[in-house]
């Protein structure tokens, strides 16, 4: 049997991993200035998260959701108190688009429509729902068509107000920072009109922060950057479990459960929850949300001068780098030549910097030097 080939693959075997180091099977060591899509929020192979996830294997490693499991009550209680929303309520499951769809149907059973806008360069999962609110049809199958998906241009708020108008309009999802749309920020000012509009309109507003949050712009969610908003749903995975698959949905308190209404097996099994918890301790103790900022400062303020780079965007770790040049033969000859992992995006002159948030500012000097003399 082979696998299902999906993807374009960088020609490194990782066979080992810590902190923003990878090495091969050969053993050549590279600098992972992409995380895995955003993954790896506090370096890989923490000591830390490797010892919370072995003492777990030796209790308990899985029930389903239909016994007590006090650990993920543990990981609520923590994850309120760090991202500022202790008052919101919790659901776990496995992955980001899962969290998506989640959070599509809560606001749908909340406002009994079914309608939903997303903007253009969104990126929101791969599953039914969540796909057909993405900006790449290549990735739309016809049976997850719909007439009510409306991928909306980024940042007219003109163009929501209409569509809110004509009614059937559950939610509004938008992306703390786009990802795959190449690190596009959104205006303080359109959030807070999209929030303004979905409460006159009585719709849902959705911040996915599957890649933008847990601490990555330097704060714990990249709305936050926004005084004032308060959205219903957010939505969270990638950087939540630094490699264990784990999702989730913070849950604005006005939204009312009953049974049945979501549901789960493996979302918040004890592993996944060990691996949470391991992420918000690390990131506490570490102050990793500050260091962020800091070394996010450092970098744009660097990329903004040299030759060949157009135009720097992003918040903390989360940044987008537009070239004067296609950027692919420039990310490949970073990692041949310099041993350096970057990502690429929607926009083909786009590298994406994602970072694990412990990132020293020797391998971000490095890539510096090694990006420089490539476009030189």
């Amino acid at each position: 049997m082979n696998l299902f080939d999906v993807y374009p693959l960088i020609n490194v075997t990782p066979v080992k991993a810590l902190g923003s180091k990878l090495w091969d099977e050969k053993g050549d060591e590279y600098t992972d200035l992409y995380g895995g899509h955003a993954v790896i929020s506090i370096g890989h192979s923490h000591p830390h998260f490797n010892q919370r996830i072995k003492d777990q294997l030796d209790k308990i490693t899985f029930y389903s959701n239909s016994v007590h499991i006090p650990i993920q009550q543990q990981l609520a209680k923590k994850l309120g108190e760090m991202s500022g929303y202790p008052d919101f309520n919790l659901f776990l499951c496995n992955s980001g688009a899962e969290a998506n769809e989640n959070a599509l149907k809560l606001a749908s059973f909340s406002t009994g429509k079914s309608g939903f806008i997303s903007f253009s360069g969104a990126f929101h999962g791969r599953t039914s729902g969540a796909v057909v609110l993405t900006d790449n049809p290549k990735i739309i199958a016809p049976s997850n068509q719909r007439g009510d998906a409306y991928i909306l241009p980024w940042g007219n708020s003109e163009a929501v107000e209409t569509q809110l108008k004509a009614g059937n309009i559950a939610g509004i999802i938008i992306e703390g920072i786009q990802g795959v749309g190449g690190i596009q920020v959104p205006s303080p000012e359109f959030l807070l009109t999209l929030s303004k509009l979905a409460k006159e309109y009585g719709a849902k507003l959705i911040l996915d922060e599957v890649q933008s949050g847990y601490g990555r712009t330097g704060k714990f969610f990249a709305h936050q950057w926004v005084e004032g908003l308060v959205p219903d749903l957010i939505t969270m995975a990638k950087g939540m479990g630094n490699g264990y698959p784990i999702g989730g949905v913070l849950i604005h308190p006005d939204f009312k459960a009953s049974y049945g209404l979501l549901g789960t097996t493996f979302g918040g099994n004890h592993l996944a929850c060990a691996a949470g918890l391991a992420v918000l301790e690390v990131i506490e103790s570490e102050k990793l949300m500050t260091h962020a900022e800091k070394m996010g400062e450092y970098l744009i303020a660097e990329l903004n001068e040299i030759p060949g780079v157009t135009e720097v965007r992003g918040k903390g770790l989360m940044i987008g780098v537009d070239l004067d040049r296609d950027a692919a033969p420039v990310r490949s000859e970073l990692v041949t030549k310099y041993k350096i992992f970057t990502g690429s995006s929607a926009g083909k002159q786009t590298i994406r910097l994602l970072p694990p948030l412990n990132i020293g500012i020797n391998e971000l000097s490095s890539f510096i030097d090694s990006l420089k003399k490539i476009l030189d």
